[in-house]
C-alpha cells in the first residue's frame, strides 16, 4: 500500500481545509504561480491526485485568509491537517420581508459561502450572526435555540413571534456557556 506523502497536502484536502471548492483552489493556484505534481496513489483508488508542497499550502492558506475573515484561522497548522470540525453556526433569516420570522441555523466551515449556497432557494437570504462553534455540536445548538419555533424545513424554522431577537438572544446564552473554540 502506498503511503500518502508526508511533506505534502493533496489538493482536494487542501482545499477542504481551507473551506474552498478545489477548481476555485486551482485557480488561486495557478494566480500565486503555485506548481502541483500529479501522483497515482492506492488512496484515491488509483487516479491521479494533484499535490502541492506544504510550504505553497501555506501561501495559500494566507492568501484566502486575507480573502476571506470567516476562515477559522485558529484550526490551520504548518505541517499537519487541521482539526476537524471547526467553524461558525449561523442564523441566518431566509425571506426578510415575506416571513421575517422565517430562519436558517447551522454549523459552516465558512459563512460566506454557506450564505450563497441559501441564496440559491433564498435569494432574499441575509446572515443575522454567527458564533465560532465545533461542527459536533452543531445539533445540541439547533435543539436548543429553535425550542419554542415552528419546524418548517431541514435547519429551516419561524419563530412563533416573529421576532428574531429571541432565537438571537437563545445564540448568544447557548454560545456563553460552551468552552471556546
Amino acid at each position: 500500500m502506498t503511503r500518502e506523502p508526508q511533506d505534502r497536502i493533496s489538493v482536494i484536502d487542501a482545499a477542504s481545509e481551507l473551506g474552498q471548492r478545489k477548481q476555485t483552489v486551482f485557480k488561486v493556484m495557478r494566480r500565486l504561480g503555485v506548481k502541483s505534481e500529479k501522483e497515482h496513489h492506492s488512496n484515491h483508488k488509483g487516479q491521479a491526485i494533484a499535490y502541492i508542497k506544504l510550504s505553497d499550502y501555506e501561501k495559500l492558506r494566507d492568501y484566502f485568509e486575507t480573502k476571506n475573515p470567516n476562515l477559522d484561522t485558529a484550526v490551520q497548522s504548518s505541517n499537519k491537517k487541521a482539526p476537524f470540525g471547526n467553524g461558525w453556526f449561523y442564523l441566518i433569516q431566509t425571506e426578510p420581508t415575506l416571513a421575517p420570522g422565517r430562519f436558517k441555523v447551522g454549523f459552516a466551515s465558512v459563512v460566506k459561502d454557506r450564505l450563497r449556497q441559501h441564496r440559491c432557494s433564498a435569494p432574499f437570504a441575509q446572515l443575522v450572526d454567527q458564533w465560532p462553534c465545533l461542527q459536533k455540536w452543531e445539533q445540541t445548538a439547533i435543539d436548543s435555540v429553535t425550542q419554542g419555533c415552528k419546524k418548517v424545513g431541514t435547519e429551516m424554522f419561524e419563530s412563533r413571534s416573529g421576532d428574531l431577537d429571541e432565537v438571537r438572544r437563545r445564540c448568544e446564552k447557548f454560545f456563553e456557556q460552551m468552552p471556546k473554540c
